[in-house]
């Protein structure tokens, strides 16, 4: 439906990996070699999600494991230093997870991964059991929107609306997702919210703006 953005319901991965908290070091680091991923849900046996593991999370088994770190070290890096003898999932996770809802937009997920720096959210419903995963390459599946359709709905949501007296003076164009308006419209106060507006249509990589002030005119016989 044009105007409508997209969630992460509409992008997210459904065919999830996971662990449960009593998997083995070695499954989890076979598990994701297996399924080419960074990190995995971890899940209580009624499915909620309790934790992430993740190849950072995994890592401080091998950096420790010949070393003998001194007190500093010790102090600084003590969570680091109890995953590096973790054995299973449960000792190893980060917890609680960063999460989202499949009802969240692109930009909400998009905000949190850079907040909480994950490349990876399980999805959750409101019991906190797992729906899906998205990703950042996920996130990114809606600049793959063909440039008609972004034209499409720029003209729709944009052109139409807003100047709907000088609609048919205003041409829309897009090329490899960056947006043309060109034309007159009658209230050239608004071309910067047309250009506003035309920049959160999902898909749009850039916006060219070029419309100049005219007035309604019948057209020459």
């Amino acid at each position: 439906m044009p105007g409508k953005p997209h969630t992460v319901g509409d992008v997210m991965t459904r065919t999830v990996a996971s662990v449960g908290r009593d998997a083995p070091f070695k499954d989890v680091v076979a598990l994701m070699e297996k399924w080419k991923v960074s990190a995995l849900p971890v899940l209580e046996e009624d499915g909620r999600v309790i934790g992430v593991v993740s190849e950072a999370d995994l890592l401080p088994k091998e950096e420790f494991r010949d070393s003998d770190p001194d007190r500093f070290t010790q102090r600084q890096r003590i969570d680091d230093l109890a995953k590096a003898g973790a054995l299973c999932a449960g000792e190893v996770m980060t917890s609680p997870a960063v999460t989202v809802h499949p009802n969240a937009t692109l930009a909400q997920a998009a905000r949190i991964m850079a907040q909480r720096k994950v490349k990876r959210l399980p999805v959750v419903n409101d019991e906190s059991l797992l729906e899906g995963v998205v990703s950042r390459s996920d996130l990114l599946k809606v600049f793959l929107r063909d440039d008609e359709a972004l034209a499409e709905e720029v003209r729709h949501e944009v052109v139409d609306r807003l100047f709907p007296l000088s609609a048919d003076h205003i041409q829309v164009e897009v090329t490899e997702g960056v947006v043309a308006l060109t034309g007159w419209v009658e209230n050239n106060g608004l071309a910067a919210v047309a250009d506003r507006l035309a920049r959160a249509v999902e898909g749009v990589v850039d916006v060219r703006c070029c419309l100049v002030p005219g007035s309604v005119r019948s057209e020459p016989a």
